[in-house]
């Protein structure tokens, strides 16, 4: 796609929001999720994802914070609480549809229960 172009097919095959731009932790959440049978080194998983292997380590760090990664250096992988990670997708969609309907607006001004449940 760095193109700007992509095959028809492609297009027609793909799910509607599957162009969607994403940042880089919901690219990363998404990538270790999709290998969830894997763990990665952090160098690995940015090239993989075109991504600066210190920020891709940060940002490792932070979702390890939040449970949402594990860490056996120097491999990470995605949390297996498949529960605490269906509920930050939900806060997560829940924050894009807020986003969409009352414009954007940082999360740390948004302090919730929720929110500091996922954290």
């Amino acid at each position: 796609m760095s193109s700007g172009t992509i095959d028809i097919d492609e297009f027609e095959d793909a799910d509607p929001d599957e162009f969607e731009e994403r940042n880089d932790t919901e690219r990363i959440v998404l990538f270790l999720d999709e290998h969830d049978d894997r763990a990665w080194k952090a160098a690995t998983i940015a090239e993989r994802l075109g991504l600066e292997t210190d920020a891709v380590s940060a940002l490792l760090s932070r979702l390890k914070e939040r449970g949402l990664v594990r860490h056996k250096r120097p491999y990470w992988a995605i949390t297996n609480d498949e529960e605490r990670l269906q509920s930050a997708y939900q806060l997560h969609r829940h924050h894009e549809r807020a986003d969409d309907q009352y414009g954007e607006e940082r999360l740390e001004n948004l302090q919730t229960e929720e929110l500091e449940d996922v954290q």
